[in-house]
């Protein structure tokens, strides 16, 4: 039997469109007003501002001061070496600042720009990113500067990759990058992942999480420390599981995860990294990932599933089994002559074994079509690759050169099958295989003018290509009258992106940068899933040209970074047909995304800093109307306090107005500004006992004014359906209530 839920799924009356956000617009103005104080405190000719991010070799640095400077407080903050608009999460913010049983999308969404919710709870569920006023998979991610996706669509799931105890920190490029930043999605950014830093000292924790909803996390990590001749290796590795009700009802959660990480300096030249691992998630979160209006009406905003087995939307008939694995191994060496080599081998897996039931319940066990209301799904891909990067120091500049090689196999299938007892239909929906091959090499110099000033052109070239199988299916790639036990296919897409940016360093705290950047994106394979892979004609990548100045400035009380941005992008695909029945797939239009985004981090003194970002601007069709979930402006207001055990941290997000489609109508529904606090404490108690190096007690509160607001608008209920006029039928997405943790950890 299944166990009854907490006192918290509730089946009220409360109606979700009644509550309303407090508006707080006061982050830009303080920004401004940090902008204005930053030039009256440069930075002294001992301080030290941050130290750029070595993305290629996937390391964090931080910078250690017996006096404390805005770089090494800061949240997130832009590098002086940057040439493109930059945020870098800091290590000390995934620890002290983020629930550990949460997912990426926790890690970077204080950032400029970017923002994401999560409907059942901080990490239990498939939560997707905005960013730049675009959803998942418009932009790239990547860990340890390895990009990573699914093979079907550029997408990406926060819930079984990289959980935030696996992460040390991330950077956010929000540009297209250089010549040498690889991906399938170039297109408008990409989210850089990056595993944690080793230690110099052998430790072992053990960690326990209680939270809302009966949410549970046990966790073990050991820390060799430095070992070997030399003290030239390292190694970490930690172990989770964790369980949860979710805040949805009956949106059970159970993950279990561990990875490692283990480093080698081999010599003062050459380093050996290799890294490991795997996360396997087990769930009852339906297909249909809201409710309606009507149901959130009748039974309460947590509405979800229910434990009726007469009811299609019964927890029973609706689970996931997802298990991934990511793996590397990474060579760093000084070939001598000025060059220098970064290689990663790499391979990671993704397999997701889905069921859910459709709009209604079988008569009966019997294997018939009409019982069939279920769908067994399966997506499933292993992916293999290299990605080389080359450098040569040289009297005019620095040349930087490599090729990224990925090739994918995947398989994916539908069959419609019976819920009561999961027999399938003989015939699928559609099951295919396919191969995907993508080919990379770049090369860009960096042009040193000046011992200030650096030009660099860069230019890409990007080849794809997916080799289709298609099997037998009723209606789909192969039609039952086709007789065919396959048809097989394939399609190419080739791409040149070239890239120029500027640098110059104005002062040894003061940087500016302009960049010009290209990107690409692939269309989906769904685009021939129709019968006999029927399309006339091929359709083209979409292409972005992003143009950015921006600066970035560091002193010991300010950190502060500001760019203004223009990107031009194809919009989505649309389709007709010819005359002889074969798809047609063409670009629908283009997109305009403009603005400017401002972050800076403050020392206000006695142990207290405040940190600041904020964005303004648009992200319209060529028609005119707005970009579904694009906001007009986001801020970020947050307030830390450390001061010898106590860690303290208030962190707040606002999202302004964005809107959700009805099919081809743009702006059919307006989704009211959404803010969400969350609050940290974090207090060390040291060797409290003998057996004991440090304990940590940490207190939480995720949407801590318990907001639950409509943050989306997931199907309109019927073709005319808009805010103006909502359908009972409309399915929504909301924020989950305030959520409280506690975590206690030991060092041993």
């Amino acid at each position: 039997m299944h166990r009854s839920h907490s006192s918290s799924k509730r089946f009220g009356s409360t109606t979700a469109s009644t509550i309303k956000p407090r508006h707080t617009r006061c982050a830009l103005s303080l920004l401004m007003l940090s902008i204005h104080a930053a030039y009256a405190a440069p930075l002294p000719d001992n301080g030290a501002a941050a130290a750029p991010m070595d993305l290629d070799a996937a390391a964090v640095v931080q910078v250690h001061s017996s006096t404390p400077t805005a770089s090494s407080g800061a949240p997130s903050q832009g590098s002086l070496d940057a040439r493109s608009a930059q945020s870098q999460v800091s290590n000390d913010f995934v620890r002290d600042y983020i629930s550990p049983i949460a997912d990426f999308s926790q890690v970077i969404q204080m950032t400029p720009s970017l923002f994401s919710y999560s409907p059942n709870g901080v990490g239990l569920g498939d939560t997707s990113t905005n960013f730049r006023g675009f959803s998942d998979g418009n932009y790239n991610v990547t860990f340890d500067g390895i990009p990573f996706q699914d093979t079907n669509s550029v997408s990406h799931h926060s819930w079984v990759f990289f959980p935030s105890g696996f992460l040390g920190g991330a950077v956010v490029d929000r540009s297209p990058g250089s010549a040498a930043v690889v991906g399938v999605a170039s297109f408008n950014g990409s989210v850089n992942l990056l595993s944690r830093t080793l230690e110099t000292q052998a430790r072992n924790t053990v960690s326990a999480t209680a939270s809302t909803w009966n949410t549970q996390m046990y966790n073990y990590e050991h820390e060799t420390g430095q070992f070997g001749e030399n003290g030239n290796q390292n190694l970490l590795f930690n172990v989770q599981d964790m369980k949860s009700d979710g805040y949805q009802t009956f949106n059970d959660q159970k993950r279990g995860a561990a990875s490692f990480k283990y480093q080698n300096a081999i010599n003062s030249d050459t380093t050996l990294t290799a890294f490991g691992s795997y996360l396997n998630l087990k769930n009852n979160t339906p297909s249909i990932k809201g409710p309606t209006r009507a149901q959130v009406a009748q039974y309460g905003n947590d509405y979800l599933l229910s434990a009726d087995p007469t009811q299609a939307n019964y927890y029973g008939y609706n689970f996931y089994n997802i298990t991934t694995d990511f793996e590397y191994v990474g060579l760093t060496t000084n070939l001598g002559h000025g060059w220098k080599l970064d290689d990663k081998l790499y391979t990671y897996r993704y397999w997701n074994k889905q069921n859910y039931d459709g709009t209604k319940v079988p008569a009966s066990a019997a294997n018939t079509t009409a019982n069939q209301t279920g769908v067994d799904k399966l997506n499933s891909y292993r992916t293999s690759g290299n990605l080389l990067r080359l450098s040569d120091e040289l009297a005019l500049g620095t040349l930087r050169t490599g090729l990224w090689s990925d090739y994918a196999r995947s398989y994916r299938y539908q069959y419609p099958s019976n819920p009561l007892n999961w027999l399938d239909n003989a015939v699928p929906n559609f099951s295919e295989h396919y191969q995907t091959t993508t080919l990379q090499p770049f090369a860009e110099f960096e042009f040193a003018v000046t011992p200030d000033l650096k030009i660099t052109p860069g230019v890409k070239y990007a080849h794809y290509k997916q080799a289709f199988d298609h099997l037998a299916d009723n209606g789909g790639a192969v039609g039952p009258l086709n007789g065919a036990p396959d048809l097989r296919n394939t399609v190419q897409y080739h791409d040149v992106l070239p890239s120029l940016d500027a640098h110059y360093m104005v002062a040894p705290n003061w940087s500016l940068y302009g960049q010009y950047g290209t990107g690409d994106l692939i269309p989906p394979t769904s685009i021939y899933d129709v019968k006999n892979a029927a399309v006339a004609a091929q359709p083209k990548p979409q292409f972005s040209k992003t143009y950015q100045v921006g600066t970035v400035w560091k002193s010991a009380r300010y950190t502060l970074d500001v760019d203004v941005f223009h990107t031009k992008l194809d919009g989505a695909y649309s389709s007709s047909l010819d005359t002889f029945g074969n798809a047609i797939y063409y670009l629908n239009g283009s997109e305009v995304n403009k603005g400017i985004e401002a972050e800076s981090n403050v020392i206000v003194g006695g142990g207290f800093s405040v940190y600041l970002n904020g964005s303004y601007g648009s992200a319209k069709y060529d028609s005119g109307k707005w970009v579904a979930g694009a906001p007009k402006d986001t801020e970020t207001l947050g307030l830390s306090y450390k001061h010898q055990s106590w860690d303290v941290g208030l962190f707040a997000k606002r999202v302004g107005t964005t809107f959700s489609d009805n099919g081809a109508t743009h702006e059919a529904f307006a989704i009211a500004p959404v803010t969400v606090a969350n609050l940290f404490a974090n207090y060390a108690f040291n060797t409290p006992f003998s057996f004991t190096k440090k304990v940590k007690l940490q207190l939480g509160a995720n949407n801590l004014f318990n907001r639950q607001n409509i943050t989306s608008i997931l199907k309109a209920g019927s073709a005319t359906s808009s805010s103006a006029a909502p359908s009972p039928l409309d399915q929504i997405q909301m924020l989950p209530e305030r959520s409280v943790s506690a975590t206690i950890s030991a060092d041993f």
